[in-house]
């Protein structure tokens, strides 16, 4: 059965492509445009406005796993949730969950981890949007 190899190398993919994302970002600096974490003088995040279209091509690589368009899942006796239609509030807390590594899955980790806010708000804009 060729499944669990797939899955695998899907996995081993991703992380490799997040690890190059990891290490080729300028390191984080602190200065009074970027405070350390925790910083009561930081400033407050303003919502980023995603963009639909390029959101469209960021999500490539969900079809595989998600399906999106009309939910055709590629992992018929393995659960993976639908995204598509999905508010963009989930999406984007639920992205920035497995990017911080609170929420746990390792391909989703590596993917959301190569993921900018901006990224992620133009996937949430997309997403929402489908039925």
């Amino acid at each position: 059965m060729t499944r669990p190899l797939t899955i695998a190398a899907c996995t081993l993919l991703t992380t490799a492509v997040a690890a190059v994302a990891l290490a080729q970002a300028p390191a984080a600096s602190t200065s009074p445009a970027n405070p350390p974490a925790g910083d009561a003088s930081a400033p407050t995040p303003t919502a980023l406005k995603g963009d639909p279209a390029r959101g469209k091509q960021l999500t490539y690589t969900c079809h595989g796993c998600h399906g999106v368009e009309g939910y055709k899942n590629a992992y018929p006796s393995y659960h993976v949730p639908k995204i598509g239609g999905q508010s963009p509030e989930y999406l984007i807390a639920a992205l920035n969950a497995y990017k911080q590594g609170t929420r746990k899955h390792p391909t989703m980790q590596a993917q959301a981890q190569s993921f900018s806010d901006q990224d992620i708000a133009d996937i949430a804009a997309f997403l929402s949007n489908l039925k």
